[in-house]
């Protein structure tokens, strides 16, 4: 009975708990042993009425996740990781979903079984995390039936159509035969078989010889030979003896053939291509003639061929004759033709002059004999069979081809399988040691006097293959839909000619795509250059039969490509894979179906994972491409295939060739069984080093505190540079470890706090909260001088799995000597351990895009968290930085008429008449409705360009060092000129109204005659005549009204890290002016005191004493 998915979580959960419980109550009780946890905080849990006293064994999955969560930090810290927590928050919500009845999607079950699943196997509940798992794989191929039971097959194979969607699809230009359309056609059908012509079986394309022609393209070497044998047959020339001999698979049947129809009695005009043939040559007509069929493999020299009057035959010579009689007046001639040689048949002994006899009597002839090797390797040397000895079979070919060379009008045409060194043959033609001595005594004797022939070329077996594969072009308009496909595709080669091989380039090439059109002319080469090398594979034979799987399957699915491409290949499909497989010398299945093609397959994962490579299923298409390539090469000394040559096998015009590059990479990197070396890419039997990688990159998800000790360690090397900010705090645990200063900070939350768009409760919003309430136990002062980046939720689950393939990259290299690497592996190592290095290197800005910025609409309104969306690359403080300044929330240079607006409008005066200068900074620096400053020096640097305008009683303020209450006045009031330099927020921002009246009444009463002073509201500093400033005049009242001071002292303590710093500002702030007076005497003290509660170590104490007494210093240790 089927279940719900609400059912399924409930079993989940279910299981959950099984797994939790033993597990939490033993922790429980450990931590309380270890008073890690009070007996009152465990009460609590006890005494929850939905519990009922019941122990921790018995809590439902809700109280045992809650209590996990509560207890986390006290109890489980120190057994499970942050990822563990992040799981126990996680299922907590699901459980709480399920519990309120709400819906659940497949996806979301599955989210749900593989978390519990992690869970339980972090606290040892192997059990209940492999029931899960069942269920978990159960409901995945559910989900698969259901989606792919309709459109399974054609989803697999079919390729997207956007490609080259302005080019015609082949389909619409070319038909294949019905046979090959429909596949009905019988893989027995590509093998021409002699044997079976010759007894009148067989279909239609071979045995009819009308149909026959019409399917066979007549080659150069066949056109040769047929001219040949018809001058033979008129007695016009001609040579007697011709020996085929090509490798398996290599067409020497189907020549025999073309020659067994062209005499089979039909008029040349009957025939398609014949008659033209031949009139080139000045011939009209052909005689018939007495045709013989010899194929070794049919006749056994063991045991006697019985015929239909009861005559036995025994040996080749005898069938000879035999066949010549009826061929020439049926069975009454066939008897008395086997009379000629009878005595010789049944002794199987060599007829000698018999044979020419016979061929006068009976000429014109044509005797074809295939598989004579296989004939004559069965005979034995030291005992005669009833078809003779082993040696009684060459002396017959001797004899035989003497006597063809004798007679006029016959030919001897045999076929040998090829060989430079008949030791070196391959076995599945000649068979062994027999075999090739059969070999080698046959080429000795026909090789004297037959006549040379050469199999077809590659560029004319492109034709013999589409010819049998599809049906004639016959329309004008389809041949220019042809012309405009192959000059698409030369246009790419050439416009992008360093992405593709340099033959592609020239104009040959182009013709080729014509000539082999629809089939990309890189499918043939890599079957006839590659393939072929096989011993199983048969040449053309074995292109006729894998092609027509390929066309069928691409027909059935509505393929729309412009060509059939190398990563045209439907790998994924039982019909075609099965095709290529059976030439392999190793079981590829499974390495197909993981690395390369199907639905489970990796490269289907990479294309709908990364949409930059979906849009073309890039990674499919270069991988189909890399099999087709290097599949049969395996073992050989140069391996696999370029990636210019794989971007061939898999581009097509209007495609971005470097999105196959990025699929070739991302294969590389993840792939069982693809090597790479250097620009080389081939696939393997055996894995690779990436297999142990694999493995290695899934432990590390049961140990995530050792990349987050990874993460943590790049974290704090990519915050080097801190921008804009005045410093950055990497990776706080808590609100502790922020100070509390008024300088802007960029505070960078650890990896395990991370940020869901549009989730208020995500991990990394609660700690930046509170970090920004609170530092330790006390209150935070400073809010407005804070910002987080966060990593993004989703993205850090990339980002940890790039962390977990560089350590697992890293720890092969390291064990690179206990596992035995090949130099080979060893520079594959190293070259994914970069790729991973930088692969993580950008992960890291990737995953830490969300800024998190406090902000407060104002005084009165609640301060909340906004998250910006950072883009793009670079290091991450500045990049922070610079997406704050655009959105005018960092703050490097403040205009004094915005201040002054702020100091109204807020308001910030002191009773409406100034405000300290130190009071202000803190202000910025404490609320998110001001503007956040770099730090106060921004702030300084406003007060001082605003004192200065001469605008400033309407722009800006005045500036003052301090305020007399006593007198009530401002003591070093400045306004409309320029302060002193401000090196500390000290002193006083003074209203312009307030400043304003002071200045106007201490010039109105600096002395007689004084000039009035400007009009409230005015322009330009307040003086008390042309050239003297309200500051001098107030320099001049003091000077003559106030005693000198005769003494000077300060004392500043100073933090040791600052101590250059804060002793050059003294030199240079204070001792300066003193020094320079007349008679002044400056006198200046260093003390330095330390105290250390451990005790200073013995030789430190040695240290600091040599360097104390070589500097003048009398160094003082004491005990207490």
């Amino acid at each position: 009975m089927a279940i719900t998915n609400h059912e399924r979580v409930g079993r989940t959960l279910q299981a959950l708990r099984d797994g939790l419980a033993p597990y939490v109550a033993r922790e429980a009780e450990e931590a309380l042993a270890d008073q890690r946890i009070s007996k009152q905080t465990l009460d609590k849990f006890l005494s929850d009425p939905n519990l009922r006293e019941r122990p921790i064994a018995e809590w439902d999955a809700s109280a045992l996740l809650r209590f996990m969560w509560d207890a986390w930090n006290s109890v489980f810290r120190d057994s499970l990781g942050h990822t563990d927590r992040s799981l126990v928050s996680e299922l907590r919500e699901w459980r709480n979903r399920w519990a309120h009845q709400k819906a659940f999607s497949s996806d979301d079950v599955l989210r749900v079984m593989d978390s519990a699943e992690r869970l339980l196997k972090s606290v040892g509940g192997t059990e209940q995390a492999a029931q899960i798992e069942r269920e978990r794989k159960e409901l995945l191929r559910l989900i698969f039936d259901e989606q792919l039971r309709s459109e399974q097959r054609k989803a697999k194979t079919k390729l997207p159509e956007s490609a080259a969607a302005s080019l015609t699809p082949w389909r619409e230009v070319i038909e294949p035969h019905d046979d090959v359309a429909s596949g009905h056609y019988q893989l027995a059908e590509f093998a021409a078989d002699l044997w079976q012509v010759y007894k009148g079986e067989g279909g239609d394309e071979y045995r009819d010889p009308v149909e026959f022609f019409r399917r066979t393209y007549l080659t150069e070497s066949l056109s040769q030979l047929l001219v040949r044998a018809a001058e033979r047959a008129q007695g016009k020339g001609g040579d007697p003896v011709i020996q085929l001999q090509t490798n398996f698979g290599g067409g020497k049947t189907h020549s025999m053939l073309a020659l067994y129809h062209m005499f089979s009695g039909k008029r040349p005009a009957d025939l398609p291509g014949v008659e033209q043939l031949l009139a080139k040559a000045g011939i009209n007509e052909l005689p018939k003639m007495n045709r013989v069929v010899l194929v070794g493999n049919r006749m056994k020299p063991g045991s006697p061929s019985k015929k239909e009057d009861g005559t036995e035959v025994h040996t080749l010579w005898g069938e000879l004759a035999w066949q010549l009689g009826m061929a020439a007046g049926g069975l009454e001639e066939a008897r008395r033709a086997y009379e000629l040689v009878r005595k010789d048949d049944e002794n199987a002994t060599n007829p000698g002059e018999a044979l020419q006899e016979l061929l006068q009597r009976y000429a014109p002839a044509l005797i074809l004999i295939d598989e004579w090797v296989a004939y004559a390797r069965q005979l034995l040397e030291e005992q005669r069979l009833p078809g003779g000895d082993f040696e009684t079979q060459f002396t017959f070919a001797q004899a035989l081809t003497e006597a063809v060379k004798a007679v006029p009008r016959t030919l001897l045409v045999v076929s040998l399988p090829a060989s430079d060194d008949a030791d070196e043959v391959n076995d599945i033609e000649v068979g062994g040691r027999r075999g090739r001595e059969a070999l080698r005594r046959l080429q000795n004797v026909i090789g004297r006097i037959e006549s040379p022939w050469r199999p077809a070329t590659q560029e004319e077996s492109f034709e013999i293959v589409r010819r049998r594969l599809f049906k004639p072009i016959r329309d004008n308009e389809a041949f220019k839909k042809r012309d405009l496909t192959a000059r698409a595709f030369a246009d790419m080669y050439r416009e992008q000619a360093s992405e593709f091989p340099p033959d592609t380039r020239e104009a040959d090439y182009e013709k080729r795509i014509r000539a082999s059109y629809p089939i990309h002319p890189e499918v043939f080469d890599r079957l006839y250059n590659d393939w072929s090398s096989l011993a199983r594979f048969q040449r053309t034979r074995g292109v006729l039969r894998l092609m027509a799987a390929v066309i069928h399957v691409l027909w059935e699915n509505g393929d729309k490509s412009p060509l059939i491409m190398p990563a045209s290949l439907p790998l994924d499909t039982d019909e075609v894979q099965r095709e290529l497989v059976r030439h392999l010398p190793d079981n590829w299945t499974p390495i197909i179906d993981k690395d390369i093609d199907g639905p489970n397959s990796l490269p289907v994962e990479l294309d709908n994972t990364l949409p930059n490579l979906g849009r073309y299923q890039a990674t499919r298409r270069v991988a189909r491409t890399i099999f087709l390539g290097s599949a049969p090469n395996v073992g050989a000394a140069q391996r696999g295939l370029e990636a210019r040559r794989i971007k061939l096998g898999a581009v097509m015009p209007g495609e971005q060739p470097a999105a196959f590059g990025d699929a070739l990479r991302h294969l590389a990197s993840r792939a069982t069984y693809l090597y790479q070396d250097g620009d080389r890419y081939w696939y393997d039997t055996q894995p690779t080093v990436g297999k142990l990688v694999e493995d290695r990159a899934e432990q590390l998800k049961r140990q995530p505190e050792r990349v987050y000790e990874e993460l943590e360690r790049r974290l704090r090397k990519a915050l080097g540079s801190k921008g804009e900010f005045a410093a950055v705090h990497a990776l706080p645990r808590s609100a502790a470890d922020v100070p509390d200063e008024m300088e802007t900070r960029l505070v960078v939350l650890p990896p395990d706090k991370q940020y869901r768009s549009g989730n208020g409760e995500s991990a990394a919003m609660k700690l930046a909260r509170e970090i920004l309430e609170s530092r330790g136990s006390a209150p935070r002062h400073f809010r407005n001088a804070l910002v987080f980046l966060a990593a993004d939720e989703n993205d850090y689950h990339d980002l940890d799995e790039a962390a977990r393939r560089y350590l697992a990259w890293k720890s092969v290299l390291d064990d690179k000597e206990q596992l035995n690497l090949t130099p080979f592996q060893v520079r594959q190592a190293e070259a994914q351990l970069a790729e991973a290095e930088e692969a993580l290197k950008a992960r890291i800005p990737q995953t830490y895009r969300w800024l998190l910025v406090p902000e407060q609409a104002g005084p009165q309104s609640e301060i909340e968290i906004r998250p910006l969306n950072l883009r793009g690359q670079g290091e991450l403080a500045p990049r922070a930085a610079k997406r704050l300044l655009k959105e005018e929330q960092l703050v490097l240079q403040l205009a004094p008429n915005v201040l002054r607006k702020h100091l109204d409008e807020v308001p910030l005066w002191k009773d409406g008449r100034h405000v300290e200068l130190e009071q202000l900074a803190a202000y910025f620096a404490s609320y998110p409705y001001l503007q956040r400053l770099q730090s106060p020096r921004v702030l300084l640097e406003s007060v001082e360009r605003g004192v200065a305008l001469l605008t400033w009683y309407v722009d800006s303020f005045a500036y003052a060092e301090g305020y007399d209450a006593e007198k009530g006045r401002y003591v070093g009031l400045v306004a409309g000129q320029q302060p002193p330099k401000l090196r500390q927020p000290a002193g006083l921002v003074v209203h312009p109204d307030v400043a304003q009246e002071q200045l106007q009444r201490e010039v109105a009463t600096s002395k007689p005659g004084a000039a009035e002073p400007a009009a409230a509201g005015g322009t330009g500093s307040v003086t008390a005549d042309k050239t003297a400033s309200v500051a001098d005049v107030a320099g001049e009242r003091s000077e003559a009204d106030e005693p000198k001071p005769r003494r000077f002292y300060v004392k500043r303590r100073v933090d040791p890290a600052d101590l250059t710093k804060a002793t050059q500002e003294l030199a240079e702030e204070l001792v300066v002016h003193l020094a320079k007076l007349p008679g002044g005497r400056v006198e200046i003290t260093i003390e330095v005191a330390a105290e250390v509660a451990d005790g200073i170590p013995a030789e430190v104490v040695r240290i600091v004493r040599e360097n104390a007494t070589a500097l003048g210093m009398e160094p003082q240790f004491e005990e207490e």
